[in-house]
């Protein structure tokens, strides 16, 4: 994820950080060597004139906007909803820890089951981009336990598994009433909601005739506009095809990228961050001092 200040307005017109321009960048040199060959044959390919104009661009344009705010809304829908499912995750582990330090007993104990919200949290991150299973999970859950996630195939789901048999020990031991253990259930339902909700998003992406449709549309406009466009403004025609072309190959880069909101390009969820806030926040429950809070690197990239 992008985080920096807003930059002046003519600043911002040259920012390079996070416009998408390296991705695209082959994608626009090779429109605009097209747009100046067009130019330089006056619209003539093989000695033969193509008679375009701009109004079935406009016709076309009108369409295929449609479809491209079709592409951007439903990555971005999938983007907000992974969103709000991790703010879910938080949301939880704070009403569990409360429950847990306020209602239960010894404080050892205690202890132990608010690490493993932690502990869940960085499983379910970890399960998510596809990182080894164990990763940062020491010192989190007890030694038996990481062992066994770092072979198992839905480690997140053992770790609720395991979180859900610390609740039935408090309760057989008298340090849980039935109406807190039943509050406590239903938390640990939502967390595995939240889980299975995002283990949806990232294994059902959005049908691959999309991306392809959108991209052969793309490269098709753009590389017709300037037969369209070079009796009419001339020299100018690079130019103005470069803009066009500028705007529908970021979208369709954007759309890729958030398409899965858990990888590793610059416009995903920060899943480090997230769940070092949830560490965080646990851990100031449990009245020790937390580590520093993630900052943006030097290209303002918070992972």
């Amino acid at each position: 994820m992008i985080l920096r200040p807003r930059p002046h307005w003519f600043r911002l017109l040259f920012v390079r950080r996070g416009s998408l321009v390296r991705r695209i960048l082959s994608q626009q040199l090779f429109i605009f060597a097209l747009s100046c060959a067009v130019v330089l044959l006056h619209g003539q390919l093989f000695h033969w004139k193509v008679t375009l104009t701009a109004a079935p661009f406009s016709l076309m344009g009108v369409a295929f906007a449609i479809f491209l705010g079709f592409r951007i809304n439903a990555s971005y829908d999938r983007y907000w909803e992974a969103r709000k499912l991790w703010g879910t995750v938080l949301v939880e582990a704070r009403n569990l820890s409360r429950q847990a330090l306020t209602l239960a007993a010894p404080r050892e104990t205690q202890r132990v089951f608010v690490l493993g919200l932690v502990g869940f949290a960085t499983a379910m991150r970890n399960h998510l981009r596809a990182r080894p299973r164990d990763t940062d999970l020491a010192g989190l859950l007890p030694a038996e336990l990481v062992e066994r996630v770092r072979t198992a195939r839905f480690g997140p789901a053992l770790i609720l598994l395991w979180l859900g048999e610390w609740l039935r020990e408090r309760r057989a031991a008298d340090e849980l009433d039935a109406i807190t253990a039943q509050q406590m259930e239903q938390s640990l339902n939502e967390l595995s909601n939240a889980l299975g909700g995002c283990e949806r998003i990232a294994g059902t992406p959005l049908p691959f005739a999309y991306s392809v449709i959108l991209h052969r549309t793309a490269y098709f406009y753009c590389m017709l506009l300037p037969f369209g466009l070079v009796d009419s403004i001339g020299i100018m025609t690079p130019l103005i095809v470069c803009f066009v072309s500028y705007t529908f190959f970021a979208l369709e880069a954007l759309s890729d990228e958030i398409d899965d909101p858990f990888g590793m390009m610059a416009n995903d969820l920060a899943l480090d961050a997230l769940v070092a806030g949830i560490d965080a926040s646990l851990r100031e429950m449990l009245g020790e001092i937390p580590p520093p809070a993630p900052v943006p690197d030097a290209n303002y990239l918070l992972t």
